[in-house]
């Protein structure tokens, strides 16, 4: 009974950190969303807050690496378990960067509404990616509160769409900076933009791959896409 006890004890306590790791997951995504709505406004105030508001989500980073910690020197778990929680403290600082990188468009919104924003299509270059990482980001966290191997694939494999994209951004606006010199500090706010928004498709990707190593026990980083493994 004691060792019955034990496990619901230690089944409650790690539900308890991923119910907190998905509320972080819900914070980033805002952050994301709030950080991409002001750029496309050009709204600085909204910018600030979201600034401001990563506070938060630093502070829940720390609560909860010390929560995996803490939970693992009183329950010292071994096989699937420990896994579960150290895949569970990755998925933490994935998400933690991906606020970082929220905060990182917000201060590009900032730099852009103090010089007047100028000619360029700012939000119009970017919004394709943007949706796409931010379909991405939610379906990781979807994958990862439902521990669904399937979905996660899936994911990893969407993430080269992002990266192509990113690519053609860079060429178009690199491309528009050489046509017209007096677009290139608001350009390059853009292609900023554009780079925290792949980074967060690439933080995406990499909670898709700690599911996959919590289902399966497969850990699958830097391995090649099946299409290259083909030799295509």
């Amino acid at each position: 009974m004691t060792g019955e006890h034990s496990s619901k004890q230690y089944d409650q306590e790690l539900e308890a950190i991923r119910s907190k790791v998905l509320l972080m997951g819900g914070m980033v995504e805002t952050a994301f969303d709030e950080a991409m709505e002001a750029f496309r406004a050009g709204d600085a105030a909204r910018a600030e807050r979201v600034i401001a508001d990563d506070h938060a989500v630093n502070q829940l980073e720390v609560q909860l690496d010390d929560a995996c910690s803490h939970l693992i020197v009183r329950r010292q778990p071994t096989a699937n378990d420990l896994r579960t929680v150290m895949a569970t403290i990755k998925v933490i600082t994935d998400l933690e960067r991906v606020g970082d990188e929220a905060t990182k468009i917000a201060r590009s919104t900032k730099s852009l509404h103090e010089r007047g924003g100028g000619s360029f299509a700012h939000y119009d270059t970017v919004r394709t990616i943007a949706r796409a990482a931010s379909d991405m980001l939610h379906g990781a966290l979807d994958a990862f509160a439902r521990l669904d191997g399937k979905q996660a694939l899936e994911l990893i494999a969407a993430d080269e769409t992002i990266n192509h994209e990113f690519r053609t951004i860079m060429r178009n606006v690199i491309t528009f900076m050489m046509e017209d010199p007096r677009t290139i500090s608001s350009a390059l706010d853009t292609l900023w933009v554009a780079k925290a928004i792949e980074r967060i498709g690439d933080h995406a990707k990499n909670i898709a791959e700690y599911v996959i190593y919590i289902v399966e026990g497969r850990d699958i980083r830097h391995s090649k896409p099946a299409t290259e493994q083909a030799g295509f």
